[in-house]
């Protein structure tokens, strides 16, 4: 695709991402918020974990949203016994007696990890260099993933009972860690009509994957005051206990901070959430806007956080 120039190329990123609203609105309603940070995370090539509870159309969300992508997407329901080859693939002998790599359902541009914390940790693992390198190493040969490629995983929370929790380093490669939280009165009356009456509604192909690659390379390509990227990573830095930028709160509540993929996540998402919104480069704001999602997963409450039952949500919104 060509656009004239980069400010031919953002309007149509702004129009892709009206468009791609308005065909996820036919079949949920009144997760805005959610459905915002998703697109964000599709367009700046970032994985996102949503958590809630059952119930909450987490899985439907992502469907809906690969149904308005003309990308192949694989969903894969995460069970206690499910095996890492299961997603990966395995090599098996053929016809000739010679071994053939069958590949596994991670073989996908879009892949629904649905209840992601309901298998061991082993199982979890074969995600991760897949995330992070878009490869999978199978008997010592690396196979690349096609791009673009998301993971878009669904978690119930850990209280409740059959789950593992997801280790620090597979956190640590979600974008965002997105909280849903039960319906508005309103929204869930318009659920219960359009969801119990014979209307399907049909969801239009926007995006193709030639077109989300060159959105993703031109949020890439936006430039960033250096002011912001200061306030970015200082951000990152006051989430770390007993450093010298540390915050009173880190100090008081946090047993450790964020990493730098948090500040690399903060930039990103910034970008993408002022291209977004019709500017053409981040200010602070744009940081804030991103902050929450980017840093809930990366920060771990102490002893005493816990005991006094202050939430890694509140620690986040008084070190903004």
């Amino acid at each position: 695709m060509q656009y004239s120039s980069d400010v031919e190329a953002v309007k149509g990123l702004t129009d892709a991402y009206k468009r791609l609203k308005d065909e996820i609105g036919k079949v949920i309603f009144g997760q805005e918020d959610v459905v915002n940070l998703l697109l964000t995370a599709i367009f700046s090539q970032g994985h996102c974990l949503l958590v809630g509870v059952p119930g909450l159309a987490k899985t439907l969300l992502i469907q809906t949203i690969a149904d308005a992508l003309d990308l192949p997407f694989n969903r894969i329901q995460f069970t206690p016994d499910l095996m890492p080859s299961d997603i990966l693939g395995s090599e098996t002998l053929d016809n000739d007696r010679n071994f053939k790599f069958v590949k596994g359902a991670i073989f996908a541009n879009i892949i629904l990890a649905d209840e992601i914390n309901r298998t061991p940790p082993k199982t979890q693992a074969a995600l991760l260099e897949a995330m992070q390198e878009y490869a999978v190493t199978i008997a010592g040969k690396k196979y690349p993933l096609e791009k673009p490629f998301f993971v878009l995983a669904t978690q119930n929370p850990i209280e409740q009972e059959g789950t593992y929790p997801l280790p620090e380093a597979q956190l640590d490669r979600f974008m965002f860690n997105i909280m849903l939280d039960y319906p508005s009165y309103e929204s869930e009356i318009a659920v219960v009509k359009n969801t119990t009456s014979a209307k399907k509604a049909q969801v239009n192909k926007v995006l193709t994957g030639e077109e989300l690659l060159y959105f993703q390379d031109l949020i890439r390509r936006v430039v960033v005051a250096d002011n912001v990227v200061e306030y970015a990573v200082k951000l990152v830095h006051k989430t770390r206990p007993n450093t010298s930028m540390a915050s009173n709160e880190a100090n008081q509540f946090l047993e450790w901070g964020a990493g730098p993929r948090a500040s690399q996540y903060l930039i990103l998402g910034a970008k993408c959430n002022a291209l977004l919104n019709g500017k053409y480069s981040p200010d602070i704001e744009d940081v804030k806007a991103v902050a929450l999602p980017i840093l809930r997963h990366r920060i771990v409450r102490n002893f005493k956080a816990e005991a006094e039952g202050i939430s890694v949500e509140n620690i986040i919104k008084k070190l903004l």
